[in-house]
C-alpha cells in the first residue's frame, strides 16, 4: 500500500475570465505544491466557465493551446493535475477533463457523457468512453460532475477497477439552497465512492453562472473527498476558495 497528497483545489472561477481563471489556476496550483501535493484536482470548466457559450469561439483542441499551458504548469511545479476545460474539436464543443502527468504529458482525456443540454444553446457534444490511465500511483480514472449521478457510468468506471477516481464538479444551485446542497454533494460523492469502489476526490467551483436558463445559480464549493467505503474524508469551506489537502492510502 502506498500513500499520496492530493489537493482540491476549490477556486474562483468567473464565466469569460480566462485570463484571471488561468491566474487563480496557477496560484492554486503553486500553493497546492507549496503544502507537499503530488496531485492537485481542480473544477469543471474552470478556464471559460460552465455552460458559457463563448466557449464555442474561444475554446482550443486537445492538445492545443489551453491544454499545453496546463501542461507546462504541471511540469514547472512537478505535481500532476486534473483540469476541466472546453475542448474544441471541429464544430463540437466538448466538456472535458484532463489528467496531466507531473512531467507534463496528458495521461488521459474524458469527456463529459451526462450532459444538461438544454443549459446552452449550441450544447455540448456528449463524450462516449470511460477509461483509466496508470500512473507512478496506481490506476486513476476521471469523470465530471453529473456523470457521478448515473449509476451505469459509475459501474462501468468500477468495472475497470481504478485505485482513485478524479472528479471536476461545477455544482450549482441557488444561492439560499446553500449551504444545504453541500450536503447533497457530499451523498453525491459517498455514493460514487462505494459504487465504484475506490476513492473519489471532488472539486467544486466557486463562483456564479453567467449564461443561459441556470443564470444567476451559485457554485458554492463544499468540495469533497471520499474513501472507497464512501466515508468523508475531508470537504472544503463553503462559499470560499480552499486549497484542501488530503493524504490517501491506495
Amino acid at each position: 500500500m502506498s500513500t499520496v497528497r492530493i489537493a482540491m483545489c476549490q477556486i474562483v472561477c468567473l464565466d469569460g475570465d480566462k485570463r484571471g481563471n488561468f491566474a487563480r489556476i496557477e496560484s492554486a496550483v503553486a500553493e497546492a505544491k507549496a503544502g507537499g501535493a503530488e496531485w492537485a484536482c481542480l473544477p469543471e470548466m474552470a478556464i471559460h466557465g460552465w455552460v458559457n457559450p463563448q466557449a464555442h469561439d474561444r475554446a482550443h483542441p486537445i492538445p492545443g493551446k489551453d491544454a499545453t499551458r496546463l501542461c507546462d504548469l504541471a511540469q514547472q511545479h512537478d505535481i500532476g493535475l486534473c483540469v476541466g476545460l472546453a475542448e474544441k474539436e471541429g464544430k463540437r464543443l466538448h466538456d472535458t477533463a484532463i489528467l496531466i502527468g507531473p512531467t507534463g504529458p496528458i495521461l488521459l482525456k474524458h469527456r463529459k457523457i451526462n450532459l444538461l443540454s438544454e443549459l446552452m444553446t449550441p450544447a455540448y457534444t456528449p463524450g462516449r468512453d470511460i477509461t483509466v490511465a496508470e500512473t507512478r500511483c496506481g490506476r486513476i480514472g476521471l469523470l465530471i460532475c453529473a456523470d457521478t449521478h448515473e449509476r451505469e457510468l459509475l459501474v462501468k468506471m468500477g468495472e475497470l477497477r481504478p485505485d482513485l477516481v478524479l472528479v471536476p464538479y461545477g455544482y450549482a444551485a441557488e444561492e439560499d439552497a446553500w449551504p444545504q446542497h453541500g450536503l447533497e454533494l457530499e451523498r453525491v460523492v459517498m455514493n460514487a465512492a462505494r459504487t465504484v469502489g475506490a476513492p473519489v476526490i471532488g472539486t467544486n467551483l466557486i463562483g456564479q453562472i453567467a449564461h443561459g436558463p441556470w443564470k444567476g445559480r451559485t457554485y458554492a464549493g463544499h468540495s469533497v473527498a471520499a474513501d472507497r467505503t464512501g466515508r468523508v474524508l475531508a470537504f472544503a469551506r463553503d462559499f470560499d476558495r480552499e486549497i484542501k489537502l488530503i493524504t490517501l492510502s491506495l
